[in-house]
């Protein structure tokens, strides 16, 4: 179980005015964000038409990280403050611990990595274990520690505060409130009262970990932790009503051979300038800080920007599946990854 560094609850918890709560949630949206380039990475790494099944759940696993980011940042508009998206410093430096230095006292780092069942087992699981994970059938659970502050208890500390201080119909203008057909109306919803904020956490924290009793989450999908667990079991699970499982379903096979050999974290500056190897990793790169940009106006004052984000996200898949296919040049035996860098923009 990852812990947060204690200042950030504290901060939280001593919070006297709303305004005092905006970079804490500005923080939730750069958390969310900063585990979609690592499980894109490990997504796009499967060689064409291979590795479907997997690459279904992690892709299930990044809308909903999506989602997570948009609730936040519809958040920190209802509260009064201002998402800030399109800048450098949004954008972790992988490999990297998570923000507000979740997992650095485990030691956790975060990086740019192909797929493989290691990786979910050490690095995705990591991130998304709950408080109390509930064991598959006929193990143990582990014991819990109290003493460690959570991702999902960061959120229920925001939520506690937020019912506290806010009054019912919460100051943000609400013309900045994003809603899309991408996701579901019951996911992503204007936030305009303290309860429409305190719903918009619940769902998240639910998604991430699961129910208190369950894997579940209130849609009856399972949470992260759970798929990723089914990745690494190599079967679906198979959940009962009382909320116990196995993993006892279909089949979720894999071969490390349908993964191309992607150069973990790979950088901009390790490919010669003018070199069409650099061309296409800059071409990334300036798409990836496209969406950004898109994203830092959709969630300032143009909510009907959004639609225009989802033609380049769509960009995002093609360069980086051409990039994974392409050697690297002096790195003998690998393929140039995705890195996920700041581009500056006109």
């Amino acid at each position: 179980m990852l812990k947060i560094e204690p200042k950030y609850i504290v901060e939280a918890v001593s919070a006297s005015s709303l305004e005092e709560l905006f970079p804490l949630v500005q923080n939730a949206i750069e958390l969310e964000h900063s585990t979609i380039p690592p499980y894109l990475t490990a997504m796009f790494s499967f060689k064409p038409n291979t590795g479907n099944e997997i690459r279904a759940i992690i892709h299930s696993i990044v809308i909903e990280e999506m989602l997570h980011m948009s609730i936040a940042a519809n958040i920190l508009n209802a509260l009064g403050g201002r998402p800030l998206i399109n800048d450098k410093s949004f954008i972790p430096e992988y490999p990297t611990p998570l923000p507000m230095g979740i997992g650095s006292s485990e030691g956790l780092i975060v990086g740019l990595n192909p797929f493989s069942i290691n990786i979910v087992q050490s690095i995705f699981m990591e991130i998304e274990e709950p408080e109390n994970p509930i064991p598959p059938t006929l193990m143990l659970a582990a014991e819990a520690s109290p003493e460690y502050a959570t991702i999902g208890q960061f959120y229920m500390t925001l939520s506690d505060k937020i019912q506290h201080l806010a009054p019912d119909n919460l100051p943000g203008d609400p013309a900045k409130q994003v809603t899309s057909n991408f996701f579901s109306s019951s996911e992503l919803f204007p936030i305009l009262t303290k309860e429409d904020a305190v719903n918009a956490i619940n769902i998240i924290v639910e998604q991430g970990e699961g129910t208190t009793h369950s894997p579940l989450d209130p849609e009856k999908e399972l949470a992260h932790y759970y798929k990723f667990a089914e990745i690494v079991a190599g079967k679906k699970a198979v959940v009962r009503n009382d909320g116990s499982y196995s993993f006892s379903g279909d089949p979720i096979p894999f071969d490390p051979n349908d993964v191309y050999p992607v150069y973990s974290n790979t950088k901009a500056k390790m490919l010669i300038p003018g070199t069409e190897e650099r061309r296409r990793v800059d071409e990334f790169n300036n798409a990836y800080s496209s969406l950004l940009n898109g994203l830092h106006r959709t969630f300032n004052g143009e909510p009907g920007y959004l639609d225009n984000t989802i033609g380049v996200m769509f960009d995002l898949k093609l360069l980086s599946e051409k990039l994974n296919a392409t050697p690297f040049p002096g790195q003998q035996g690998y393929t140039i990854g995705a890195p996920y860098e700041w581009f500056p923009q006109p």
